[in-house]
């Protein structure tokens, strides 16, 4: 064994001796010129020349994996200074020295310890020394030498991914690129085939096949067709050794998808629908929908539905549903079965992403007809018009008409309509209809200064079908009568000051109006006719909707005149032209030079008068006392009012006294003094009543005096008579006793309980006459038919 190693050794070292006398040349010269140093250091100074030597070695190689029982012998390394008397010591350094690679320090022989692999290190750079075993000394420089390891087939090809996934086109031409695969083999691509990877297909044929030296897959057969199949699982092995026999291998697997393409045009399956639909679906209802089959996927199965042609093209409408690709047929205009009850249309279904390369295989759409049947209802009473504007000016009497609504039954039978108002539109009750023909007129007056519109809503019925019913808004436009008058825009605080010059502007008024004239508001000003002149100012008509008062005289008097009241007529150019009077409060006041204002009040006027400190605080005293006096007059009034109402026993009215006793019985002359009722004279003085508030706007009533002897019975009679007719007295409560019923009451009776044996019927207008207290009554059973409704 370690001859034929030798032996392989030596056909190494003779291959590869040129290259390696190259390298070993260079690296001893390093060392010859290290050692002339050396030798110039060691001899102090002095040139020191030695004969060359060398190392006898050349570069080693050892194969990987070696599986012998004995140590793998690598090379032998030997020096010429090596006499063969074991005189010198070898000695290995390097990568893997004394654990990988053990050397003989004798004889320079080295050996690999262990099984080797070039995968993990393909090569050791190690150095050599050879010592003298006496003087332990180097006899030549460490050398450097390498020890390459051989490759064998020991690792199999192995792919990038356990799992390819890949997608191809349908329909795709014969070697189409599809994805390539890729494996990598750890053995040395540089020696022998070892690296050297074979692709090929073990399932997957014969759709698919693969590039044996580049690994991409290609199509094999021409128009597949995703709708026949769409998935394909295709397993690829790498083999080493260019593909021989012996050679390693790996596997992979590759998923392969056919992406779909618009190659399938739209279809029906079937050629006939048929729908129905009521007459009175709102516009824009579904009718139903159909679908045109196509096999793709995506935007390629995407479609697009149309109406083509039929008699109900402009009747009807369809869509597409994007989510669910159905084309829903919709009402486009009101249908009408009294026009006409049965309609066919012809829809159509293309798709929207027609491919230009499959032209050939037919036009992508498709069509079908449908027939929709329209049902017949009762419907709800049609108004002429959608809505409708009336209008009217405010000052239209009451009961007048202002406009009319129409109302048809769209129905072959063609029942009778009545109309109402909606009285939760008109609360107030100022509108009214005819229910026969629609006119409307007025209940009450209008104002368009309080409610320039009306909304209101008619509501027309089918009198054979109440259910039927259809509302209608009425708008109402009130439009202006000049009826008001132009007044001040506010109230003026006009002063004018007593060293005022004539001509002097103190007050610029303006004026509005709550009429609106549809060419705007003109307003003039002149004095009124009864003072056309006036000696204190002057009135300017600034031709703005504005007038200028001035002044006319020179300077003012407070002591004279401190208030003036100019009156100023105000009208304006409507028809018919309405006036009023405004009156202007000019107050006299004291000014600076300036034209300031500075006082104005009555104090400024006492004290200009000269009056005295003394006599202002006797004026002041005076004022107090009588502040005083009307606070105790207002406390002890207050006080009276609260007493009861009835505490005289002079007071004869008859009254309701409660005691907690029983009383003595005729006997018992002492709970009530009939002396009184005998006594009229006693009234006659007594004071005004306690348990009523006196009222300063009646008069105060006499009685007449009465006379000692009257009688009890008559005296009553006459109080109860006084009482009677005295419009201030309020009504007490009082007991009056008739001895007789009396006749019959000539009003009948208002209970509804004889209401069924009317015949027709009952007129409730006089209901009106009976005052405010019965309005509501009256608004109940005395409205027009329309208002009951």
């Amino acid at each position: 064994m370690r001859t034929c190693s030798c032996l392989s050794l030596f056909i190494w070292i003779s291959l590869l001796h040129v290259v390696a006398l190259s390298s070993l040349q260079e690296r001893m010269n390093k060392y010859s010129e290290r050692e002339k140093t050396l030798g110039l250091s060691e001899d102090r100074g002095k040139m020191l020349l030695r004969t060359k030597r060398g190392w006898m070695w050349n570069q080693f190689f050892l194969l990987e994996e070696y599986t012998g029982t004995d140590t793998q012998y690598v090379g032998k390394l030997h020096t010429d200074q090596d006499k063969g008397d074991g005189n010198l010591k070898y000695i290995l350094t390097g990568d893997g020295a004394g654990s990988l690679f053990i050397i003989d320090e004798n004889t320079g022989d080295i050996h690999a310890a262990k099984k080797l692999d070039r995968e993990e290190k393909s090569l050791y750079v190690l150095r050599a020394k050879a010592i003298d075993r006496k003087t332990g000394r180097q006899v030549e420089p460490e050398s450097e030498f390498i020890i390459k390891i051989h490759d064998i087939n020991d690792n199999e090809p192995k792919f990038t991914k356990d799992l390819y996934t890949a997608s191809v086109p349908e329909m795709s031409g014969v070697g189409t690129s599809v994805i390539q695969v890729m494996a990598t083999d750890a053995d040395d691509a540089n020696y022998g085939n070892s690296a050297k990877i074979v692709y090929s297909i073990l399932q997957g044929q014969p759709y698919f096949s693969i590039d044996p030296e580049s690994g991409i897959i290609k199509t094999a057969l021409p128009d597949m067709s995703r709708e026949n199949r769409e998935q394909y699982q295709v397993v690829i092995q790498a083999k080493d050794m260019g593909g021989q026999m012996g050679g390693l291998s790996g596997t992979t697997t590759v998923n392969i998808t056919l992406t779909d393409v618009n190659n399938n045009p739209p279809r029906f399956p079937q050629s006939k629908y048929q729908l129905s639909s009521l007459e009175s679906v709102p516009l824009g209802t579904p009718l139903g929908r159909v679908k045109a089959n196509d096999p793709d996927v995506g935007e390629n199965a995407e479609m697009e539905y149309s109406v083509v042609e039929g008699d109900g093209s402009d009747m009807f409408d369809i869509i597409t549903d994007k989510d669910t690709q159905e084309g829903i047929i919709t009402v486009k205009k009101q249908l009408d079965f009294e026009k006409k009850m049965v309609y066919s249309l012809r829809v159509e279904a293309s798709n929207t992403h027609p491919d230009p390369r499959f032209r050939h295989l037919g036009p992508f759409k498709d069509t079908a007809v449908v027939k929709i049947s329209v049902e017949d209802v009762d419907e709800s009473p049609v108004f002429s018009k959608p809505f409708y504007l009336i209008e009217v000016d405010e000052d239209v009497k009451e009961g007048s008409i202002i406009g009319q609504v129409i109302a048809y039954d769209p129905d072959a039978m063609k029942n009778l309509i009545k109309y109402s108002v909606d009285r939760h539109t008109d609360m107030d009750r100022i509108f009214n209809i005819h229910s026969a023909n629609g006119s409307i007129f007025t209940l009450k007056s209008l104002d368009r200064e309080s409610f320039p519109w009306h909304n209101i809503t008619i509501t027309a019925t089918e009198i054979n079908n109440p259910k039927q019913s259809t509302h209608i808004p009425v708008f109402i436009r009130i439009l202006d009568i000049n009826d008001h008058a132009p007044e001040f825009a506010k109230y003026y605080e006009t002063f004018v000051c007593e060293n005022a010059k004539p001509g002097q502007l103190i007050q610029t008024i303006s004026v509005m109006d709550k009429d609106d004239p549809p060419r705007g508001h003109k307003f003039f000003f002149e004095p009124v006719p009864e003072f056309p002149l006036n000696p204190n100012f002057t009135i300017v008509d600034n031709k703005d909707n504005t007038a200028g008062v001035l002044t006319r005289k020179d300077g003012y008097s407070r002591h004279k005149m401190n208030t003036y009241f100019l009156p100023i007529l105000i009208f304006d150019n409507d028809y018919p032209i309405q006036s009023s009077t405004g009156t202007l409060t000019i107050r006299v006041c004291a000014c600076d030079k300036q034209g300031n204002m500075q006082s104005c009040n009555a104090e400024a006027l006492i004290l200009s008068a000269g009056l005295s400190t003394g006599a202002l605080i006797a004026i002041l005293l005076c004022i107090l006392i009588l502040l005083i006096l009307v606070v105790l007059f207002t406390a002890l009034k207050r006080q009276r009012k609260k007493e009861p109402l009835i505490i005289s026993k002079d007071d004869v009215r008859d009254n309701i006294v409660t005691y907690n006793d029983e009383g003595g019985g005729e006997e018992d002359t002492q709970a009530f003094d009939i002396g009184t009722l005998r006594n009229p004279e006693a009234r006659e003085d007594s004071k005004h009543r306690r348990d009523i508030m006196p009222e300063s706007i009646f008069q105060i009533r006499r009685t007449v005096p009465l006379w000692e002897n009257i009688d009890v019975q008559d005296f009553i009679h006459r109080r109860l008579k006084e009482n009677d007719s005295d419009p201030s007295a309020p009504p007490y409560d009082s007991l009056a006793t008739y001895a007789y019923e009396g006749n019959d009451s000539i009003a009948d009776s208002l209970s509804s309980l004889e209401s069924l044996a009317a015949d027709g019927n009952q007129d409730y207008d006089y209901l009106s006459d009976w005052g405010p207290r019965f309005k509501k009554l009256a608004d109940m059973y005395g409205g027009d038919e329309s208002d009951r409704d």
